[in-house]
């Protein structure tokens, strides 16, 4: 059936279909409120600078992250300890080296903070945040100099993961990091009958409804890269290896 209108904007405007249940959407809420609270609340008793503890919301973008999606390759140790580390020395660094105005010294933080996450591999989208505002952050921010790398940003990176961690770990389908995510029901193998080739978007759909998960990339990307590395493999068998091709 060829999709409706509303379809194709749905479809053009990227709504996720949102297949994970309602047990897993209130354990996503719940743990945002305890890893935001807790490094709130320890943050104001170690750092005591109101201008500091401002910090925290960029950390709250950190608990969309670790929180509703515990297994996206954005959310890992190394991407959110080494994203807001990285970025907040290259915001620092922009505040005391790059001469201009205020506008384009935030846009350049943020933009090679991009760039410095991209070279080392830990790419943290609330990165940017702590980059931004290391520059905009006013004199409370700007008199912490690197400080501000270590205390408050460091420390609330890890208070938060630390949180993750503790408050994922009894969830044995989301536990944090992925390293430590294992699945207990048994996966039957694939019936003799079935063709790897015959696999469909419909069949990937209903395994994301049985991960019960929010998996970062689009149903449709996910079949791509089941089709690019089954080409692969075919190819790969035939003792032909070829470039892959996007």
């Amino acid at each position: 059936m060829p999709p409706t209108t509303v379809g194709k904007i749905i479809q053009w405007l990227g709504v996720d279909p949102n297949p994970v249940s309602h047990t897993e959407k209130a354990v996503a809420t719940l743990g945002a409120f305890v890893g935001i609270f807790l490094t709130a609340w320890i943050s104001l008793h170690v750092v005591q600078t109101p201008a500091a503890i401002m910090i925290v919301g960029s950390v709250g973008a950190s608990a969309v992250l670790l929180f509703a999606v515990p297994h996206g390759q954005l959310t890992q140790p190394w991407a959110l300890l080494g994203g807001h580390l990285v970025s907040a020395f290259v915001g620092v660094s922009c505040v005391k080296f790059v001469p201009g105005g205020l506008i384009f010294v935030a846009a350049l933080a943020v933009s090679l903070a991009i760039g410095a996450m991209h070279i080392t591999r830990c790419i943290h989208p609330p990165g940017g945040a702590t980059a931004l505002i290391a520059v905009i952050g006013g004199a409370g921010i700007h008199d912490l100099g690197y400080g501000y790398v270590l205390i408050p940003i460091g420390l609330n990176a890890l208070l938060i993961l630390l949180v993750a961690v503790a408050f994922n770990y009894p969830f044995a389908w989301r536990r944090y990091p992925a390293a430590l995510h294992t699945r207990h029901e048994h996966v039957p193998p694939t019936p003799s009958g079935i063709r790897l080739e015959d696999i469909e978007l419909e069949d990937i759909e209903h395994a994301l409804h049985a991960l019960d998960t929010p998996i970062d990339v689009p149903e449709e990307e996910l079949q791509l890269i089941y089709e690019l590395a089954e080409q692969h493999a075919i190819q790969r068998h035939a003792g032909n290896p070829k470039p892959r091709q996007l």
